[in-house]
């Protein structure tokens, strides 16, 4: 029904921020421990990687064929280049842009993309929001902005640097063409597979800069605290929440998805709070509370999709008998 795969697509994607928003807290622990931006972004891709490599042995195993990119269309291979790339530019354009300006300036620019992806899919007509779709974006935004604002302390707007924002704008961007290719391209390709393209694109990307650059690429093998630390960023900020989000995209719209996805900057301040003594302001409450209140009001939309079952919400792929 299509409830249901509302219900589930919407849970993927919500569980999927949860873990992404881990992310903030884990990175400090990181450079605390010794960990340089380049070299954390490469050893989480390549957790990350491992453990979508495991999904992807259970599923085979339970029938589903590695589909092996070669035999989609060309348009279909050139958008997973162009994801790739995205994901890239994405990973590269927020450490960057953390080094310049403060966090939270970063991440008003960066978590402008639910906006853009909503604009662009109503321009190339992939998706209509109805009045109650408009008011969540609207009031999830409006709650971002609290959120984020709030954390920010007096001082820090003399940290406010235009390439710092920039490069924020550029990562959101890349998150727009994620979304809006990922939506409609590559559908025969399980969502497991569709990550591990990624995953290991921005490890071998980001690593090779990091060796070119000097940086200790090999520090946690050097160091058991910070070891412990990427592997616990790559499972639970990288690996799975990486397909619950593809999983969601393609269930609900990439619309809908980005709208849910603003709660991760909820759960990284409110962690912030808790493991890192940052307070919670009552701006902030109330900016969370209408990021929960957009979520709650999304559910009254419906999918444009019809769904029977949870088949729906995941492309099997081709069966295994039928492959190579």
């Amino acid at each position: 029904m299509r409830d249901r795969q509302l219900v589930l697509g919407s849970l993927a994607v919500v569980l999927a921020a949860s873990g992404f928003g881990l992310l903030g807290v884990l990175s400090r622990f990181s450079y605390d421990a010794g960990l340089e931006p380049l070299p954390f972004i490469a050893w989480r891709g390549a957790v990350g990687f491992l453990v979508v490599l495991v999904v992807i042995g259970a599923r085979t195993r339970s029938g589903v064929r590695v589909v092996d990119p070669r035999s989609l269309s060309r348009d279909d291979r050139l958008a997973l280049v162009l994801v790739g790339m995205s994901a890239i530019g994405l990973n590269l354009g927020m450490f960057i842009a953390f080094d310049l300006a403060t966090i939270a300036i970063v991440l008003l620019a960066f978590y402008t993309y639910p906006a853009l992806v909503a604009l662009v899919a109503v321009a190339l007509g992939h998706e209509r929001l109805d009045a109650t779709g408009w008011a969540a974006l609207a009031l999830s935004l409006g709650g971002m902005v609290l959120v984020v604002a709030g954390g920010i302390q007096a001082g820090d707007t003399a940290a406010i640097q235009p390439l710092g924002v920039l490069l924020g704008l550029a990562a959101a961007g890349c998150q727009v063409v994620f979304v809006t290719t990922t939506r409609g391209r590559y559908r025969s390709v399980p969502s497991e597979q569709v990550m591990a393209w990624q995953l290991i694109l921005v490890t071998l990307a980001c690593g090779a800069i990091s060796l070119l650059a000097g940086e200790r690429l090999g520090e946690p093998l050097a160091n058991g605290r910070l070891f412990g630390l990427v592997i616990l960023t790559g499972i639970f900020a990288a690996g799975l929440p990486s397909i619950l989000f593809l999983v969601g995209i393609r269930a609900i719209g990439g619309t809908r998805a980005g709208i849910l996805m603003l709660i991760e900057p909820l759960v990284g301040v409110t962690l912030a709070a808790a493991l890192l003594g940052e307070a919670l302001r009552p701006i902030q409450v109330v900016g969370g509370g209408a990021i929960l209140g957009a979520a709650l009001l999304l559910q009254r939309t419906r999918s444009g999709a019809g769904a029977s079952s949870l088949e729906t919400l995941e492309p099997a792929g081709v069966p295994a008998r039928e492959g190579t």
